[in-house]
């Protein structure tokens, strides 16, 4: 079995958002497969990852730090047109990536007990984000 469809994230605030469940309600016809679930944004300034999804000052830990480490109004910046969030924004997605991988046994998914998927808002007004999610099974 092969399944893939585009599906449109609510547009979040800027930060880091559990979205296993919203993700996965989208893919009903996996029940029952095993395979991989691969899901890709289609945005360069919000990311995916998988991380912690039991204590939320992890994803205050996360923003933070990627502020820190990509800071906004850099002076050596280059890419401002579209505000002083745009391009540490580009930098974070690079960092962290844009798709992530998970292996589904009988329709569920295989993530560690402390796991789920990471929306990383990078922008103070990002709107609404375009995923793929792509199942490749049996």
């Amino acid at each position: 079995m092969v399944l893939q469809k585009e599906i449109q994230l609510r547009p979040y605030s800027r930060g880091y958002h559990i979205i296993t469940d919203e993700v996965l309600s989208k893919v009903p016809e996996i029940k029952g497969y095993t395979g991989i679930l691969q899901v890709f944004i289609k945005h360069t300034s919000a990311s995916l990852t998988i991380n912690e999804n039991a204590d939320p000052s992890v994803r205050t830990d996360f923003e933070n730090h990627f502020n820190r480490v990509h800071p906004e109004n850099a002076p050596y910046y280059e890419h401002t047109y579209e505000g002083a969030d745009d391009m540490p924004a580009h930098l974070k997605t690079a960092t962290l990536g844009t798709s992530v991988s998970i292996p589904i046994n009988n329709g569920r998914p295989l993530l560690g007990t402390w796991q789920g998927i990471y929306l990383g808002e990078h922008r103070n007004r990002g709107g609404a984000r375009s995923l793929v999610i792509t199942f490749i099974g049996e």
